[in-house]
């Protein structure tokens, strides 16, 4: 059985492939599909199915691309994301919605800006759209500038001085609940999968609670394998799995040069999604005659 990867990003939002380059990567590794999943934006999905159909229609090797999204949203203090795979993308009430999210992040960004200027960073958001053209500005767009521009000497330190969510130059963004989230990809066709729930360190009961919570309001899936999980966290997700009837769903969550040494398809090395896994999330799409 091949593989499969429900989970990545390209450069439309905080990966460094562009859809294009995506779909011929996992094509080069064998993979018989892959889910392109940008946070908050579906704007390389087009660019993505368009190219995997030349592929096919000149008879060149092509692949299955899953349209999906990474929604970032907020539960209780902790970051929650959703992810959605098999939306209809180009529906106008999905679009509208999403500027909302494009608008919420504009604002954030502009006074991140505002804040790193206060620390003596000749930094605009202009200069960070100028440098990442159609892409949505993440804290990774951020890490890339100051270290770019010798500010910091890693990534890493751009976080811990200036980006994270302890200092005092960031920002917050109004963010969507997971519920919310799980009724637009519905109401878009898709398939709702709650997203690598070991990385928001909950603890078993209040993650048990935030996934009962989900499964009221119509969650589908859950990522059960991913590049960082340990043995005990996919024995922990496929628990949860079984308990509330969850999809299994998982990926990679590549990012290409941004997450260096996480590859596509495998992680860290020892990922490996079955084919099986989408065949059921396949049976599971809501027909699209049945949509609202």
């Amino acid at each position: 059985m091949k593989a499969v990867d429900l989970h990545t990003h390209s450069n439309k939002s905080d990966g460094s492939y562009s859809p294009s380059e995506l779909v011929d990567y996992a094509i080069q590794k064998g993979l018989n599909a892959v889910a392109l999943t940008d946070h908050d934006t579906t704007d390389g999905l087009a660019e993505a199915s368009a190219h995997a159909a030349a592929l096919s229609q000149s008879g060149q090797p092509s692949i299955e691309v899953i349209p999906g999204i990474e929604f970032s949203t907020k539960h209780e203090d902790k970051d929650v994301h959703i992810v959605g795979l098999y939306i209809a993308y180009d529906s106008p009430d999905f679009d509208a919605k999403l500027q909302e999210f494009v608008d919420s992040r504009t604002s954030r960004n502009i006074k991140m800006c505002n804040n790193l200027r206060g620390a003596g960073i000749d930094i605009t958001y202009e200069k960070l759209q100028e440098r990442n053209p159609d892409a949505v500005i993440t804290r990774a767009h951020y890490a890339a500038y100051l270290f770019e521009e010798g500010y910091v000497k890693s990534r890493q330190d751009a976080f811990a001085q200036y980006l994270g969510d302890h200092t005092k130059y960031f920002v917050p963004r109004e963010k969507v609940t997971p519920a919310q989230a799980v009724s637009l990809i519905l109401q878009a066709g898709g398939i709702p999968i709650l997203a690598h729930p070991p990385l928001y360190h909950m603890g078993k009961d209040r993650l048990d609670n935030l996934v009962s919570s989900l499964k009221d309001v119509g969650l589908m899936g859950i990522e059960v394998l991913y590049s960082t999980y340990t043995n005990q966290d996919e024995r922990d997700m496929l628990r949860l799995a079984s308990k509330y009837d969850l999809l299994l769903s998982g990926g990679s969550d590549f990012h290409g040069a941004n997450k260096p040494k996480l590859d596509l398809g495998v992680g860290y090395g020892r990922l490996f999604v079955p084919e099986e896994f989408l065949d059921k999330i396949k049976a599971a799409r809501i027909p699209k005659s049945n949509l609202q």
